[in-house]
């Protein structure tokens, strides 16, 4: 599967930046669909300290052809140095699902 179906995630420090960047990936066409979770408890090690943030998790749904595009407007839009972001294959799903989310993330 060339171009599947991409499930991309990363963790904004807030509600409103999470908000802003679905909106964005959304009207830019870089994703389908942006789920932005309520906030969450996050613990890590950073800079050889123990660390502890409201995180606000963000799953956002794409295809392997838009990965690079959706990346980009992460990191243009994270506050962090290191913001995370790991993308997951979809390999496999509603078919429908996949078709519409292939549909909603063309050029």
């Amino acid at each position: 599967m060339a171009d599947a179906a991409l499930l991309v995630l990363t963790q904004m420090p807030d509600h409103a930046s999470a908000q802003a960047l679905a909106r964005a990936l959304v009207e830019e066409r870089l994703a389908a669909c942006v789920t932005v979770g309520p906030p969450v408890d996050s613990l890590y090690h950073w800079r050889g300290e123990f660390e502890t943030a409201k995180e606000v998790p963000v799953a956002i749904k794409t295809r392997t052809g838009r990965y690079a595009a959706v990346e980009a407007a992460i990191v243009a839009r994270h506050p962090y140095e290191l913001p995370e972001i790991v993308a997951v294959p979809i390999h496999h799903g509603l078919e429908r699902y996949l078709d519409w989310i292939s549909a909603e993330t063309r050029d």
